[in-house]
């Protein structure tokens, strides 16, 4: 989780209250649950959970957080690739958002002239 603007939309996205942020540490809260977010220097975060929380419900919020975060990469992806086609030469035909959250875009390629 490179972009710490996502994973806060992510956090937010399920269901967190973002209380306190600074470079790196994230507080947040959920319904009896509280959590501490830190990157490392390796970048990688770590959670810490406190409150109303157990293992299996600490890997919940995991995973909840890391599907977020992908649909967030997902639609950042999809909105540069829409903001760059012109300058390609091409244009979005159509757009659909799949059952399984995936995103299929349709793109023509503009005509060539000489």
């Amino acid at each position: 989780m490179r972009d710490e603007n996502l994973l806060v939309a992510a956090l937010q996205d399920t269901g967190a209250i973002v209380e306190h942020r600074e470079a790196n540490a994230i507080q947040v809260r959920w319904r009896g649950v509280g959590g501490a977010l830190h990157r490392d220097a390796q970048g990688i975060w770590q959670a810490v959970f406190t409150g109303d929380v157990d293992q299996q419900k600490a890997v919940g919020i995991v995973q909840a957080l890391d599907q977020a975060y992908g649909r967030r990469v997902q639609q950042t992806v999809v909105e540069r690739l829409k903001a760059r086609a012109p300058q390609a030469g091409m244009s979005v035909m159509s757009e659909k958002l799949e059952d399984d959250s995936t995103v299929t875009l349709i793109l023509d390629v503009d005509e060539v002239t000489a």
